[in-house]
């Protein structure tokens, strides 16, 4: 994916509301899908400070959680999905360092996504990791529109 594809993709993904229970929603629906294809992977749903939804799912490991935690970290840092982060950052030959952002603390790899409300803004972060960067994003993003198509959102 390029960058304006991410661009377009994220401009399309506003809920009209979040909350404590369309989190845990979305993280069913996150679980659901990954279970239905065997993918091993951690979900994680997460404001600035506080975890609304964590599951690890059979196949994954611990160092998922690490990179989910990093990856959200980015996502928050910028407001953007963290796919797209790397994608700009890669083409301006530029890396998270650069921002003052340690490794340890931030990734700018794929699969996390924030959660945006109609005239709110940006109010928390999907995740996924365990799998290659791009089909973490992609697996976030339908989880996101499927939660859009939901009648109780």
């Amino acid at each position: 994916m390029d960058i304006t594809e991410l661009e377009a993709e994220y401009a399309e993904l506003t809920l009209p509301r979040f909350d404590e229970l369309a989190a845990l929603r979305l993280g069913q629906i996150l679980v659901d899908l990954a279970l239905a294809e065997d993918l091993p992977v951690v979900i994680d749903i997460r404001t600035a400070d506080r975890t609304l939804f964590h599951a690890g799912l059979p196949g994954s490991a611990p160092v998922n959680d690490r990179w989910a935690r990093r990856k959200s970290n980015s996502a928050l840092m910028f407001q953007l999905p963290s796919l797209l982060v790397g994608r700009r950052n890669a083409a301006r030959d530029e890396t998270l360092a650069r921002h003052g952002l340690a490794s340890d603390d931030y990734a700018d790899a794929g699969g996390a996504v924030p959660i945006r409300v109609a005239g709110a803004g940006m109010v928390a972060v999907a995740t996924v990791s365990g799998l290659p960067q791009v089909e973490d994003h992609k697996l976030v993003v339908r989880g996101i529109r499927a939660l859009m198509a939901s009648p109780r959102v």
